[in-house]
């Protein structure tokens, strides 16, 4: 996916919004994304980080987006989740055999102090985005650093 940048005159953004995206399927890592698209892979990933942390109980740490086996581990969990969900895969064991992985992924993710909490760590999370060169969206402001 190559998104233009705003200041080449092409740059729109996507119709209906950034925010329709659910369906869009995502690489598994953010590397070789332009910084834009990074942002939007690392809002999505949040998204997905919130709901996979409610739905399996996983018990996720604060500042898990700074470890890159966190990221990947979540990156991954959440693509497989996601082929169930949407009925792209209709394979019961296999489904059967991520819950068992459940286990497996959490020992990757309870690495760090303190727990998880969106509404206190939604300022460090953007602020690690801006750092790492992400661009946000047009419209959206950085946090401002402290």
């Amino acid at each position: 996916m190559s998104w233009f940048e705003p200041d080449d005159g092409r740059w729109e953004e996507p119709e209906g919004g950034w925010q329709d995206l659910d369906d869009h399927r995502w690489p598994l890592d953010w590397r070789g994304l332009y910084p834009r698209e990074r942002w939007m892979w690392f809002e999505q990933l949040w998204t997905d980080a919130r709901m996979l942390r409610e739905r399996y109980r996983l018990a996720l740490r604060s500042g898990w987006w700074e470890d890159h086996v966190q990221v990947e581990a979540l990156a991954a969990l959440a693509a497989w989740v996601y082929r169930y969900d949407s009925g792209e895969w209709d394979d019961p064991p296999g489904k059967l055999a991520l819950l068992f992985d459940l286990e497996r992924v959490a020992a990757l993710l309870r690495d760090g102090r303190e727990p998880f909490h969106p509404d206190r760590d939604r300022t460090a999370f953007a602020r690690y985005l801006v750092d790492i060169g992400c661009q946000p969206p047009a419209g959206r402001e950085p946090p401002e650093h402290s």
